[in-house]
């Protein structure tokens, strides 16, 4: 118990000293802000293709807005606006946030997709009450792992993972918003990250997140038995690198949600 009060100093002096080998960031738009604290959180950043380019993109996303509020701030504010209440919500990382470009036909009928690419459930849980909870929808469908799998945020825990679908779930029933889980689609390898080995990762993570559906009577879409081959790879022709669906993907995976929906809403 006395180590508590030791570890608590050393962080609070850990906090307050300097960062050595820290860059600066080239034309920072927050680089008057020091405090990162602003009433302007969404000034323009560089984007792909400024000067600043993409690299510097990234690195704004994850230094200045590490759940990417930003992305969908405008479009939130325009749909609260209209006072209409969204069927469903799509939160997920690029996997949802191809689907409106590769299949834009699904998006009709109240779904609404709020993909974010490269996203882990660290960042989407930053952003969920943004992009879910304020929305007011009658269902959310989660949609996550991939990249937590993947490292793209650090390493993680399946158990820090299933916590973090956990928190999201219990958010969204706790403000009256139907759960929809979705598994994991399959992938033998990503091609950001060629030393993971996600086969038994993401088979651990669909088990548990189907197990978890049923003891709280949320809704499970099954997209991995629908898109894998006995391997545990994606089927030939249905992803573009192995990871990220194509459009006969997306052909497979939509009827899939359709039928989710229909449950999880009662028709």
């Amino acid at each position: 118990m006395t180590r508590w009060p030791a570890r608590a100093a050393l962080l609070a002096a850990a906090l307050a000293a300097p960062v050595h080998g820290q860059t600066s960031i080239p034309n920072d738009p927050y680089a008057d802000d020091p405090t990162g604290i602003t009433d302007t959180p969404c000034r323009a950043h560089p984007k792909p293709g400024d000067a600043a380019g993409g690299a510097m993109w990234n690195l704004h996303m994850i230094a200045r807005d590490f759940g990417q509020l930003c992305r969908y701030a405008e479009a939130n504010r325009a749909l609260r606006a209209t006072g209409e209440r969204p069927r469903v919500v799509f939160m997920g990382d690029s996997i949802t946030d191809n689907w409106i470009n590769l299949d834009p036909g699904f998006w009709s009928e109240g779904r609404v997709d709020r993909g974010v690419s490269g996203q882990t459930t660290a960042q989407m849980l930053v952003r969920f009450r943004q992009d879910v909870i304020d929305l007011k929808p009658r269902a959310v469908h989660i949609m996550a792992g991939t990249n937590d799998i993947a490292g793209n945020t650090g390493a993680a825990t399946l158990e820090t993972v299933e916590e973090r679908i956990e928190t999201m779930a219990e958010l969204a029933r706790l403000h009256g918003i139907t759960v929809i889980l979705a598994s994991v689609p399959p992938a033998a390898a990503f091609p950001w990250s060629p030393d993971k080995q996600p086969v038994p990762e993401i088979l651990a993570l669909n088990r548990w997140l189907r197990g978890y559906a049923k003891a709280n009577r949320f809704t499970y879409v099954d997209y991995y038995a629908a898109l894998a081959t006995a391997d545990g790879a994606m089927r030939p022709g249905l992803a573009s690198d192995g990871v990220h669906p194509t459009a006969a993907g997306y052909a497979v995976m939509a009827p899939l949600a359709r039928a989710a929906i229909a449950r999880a809403l009662g028709r």
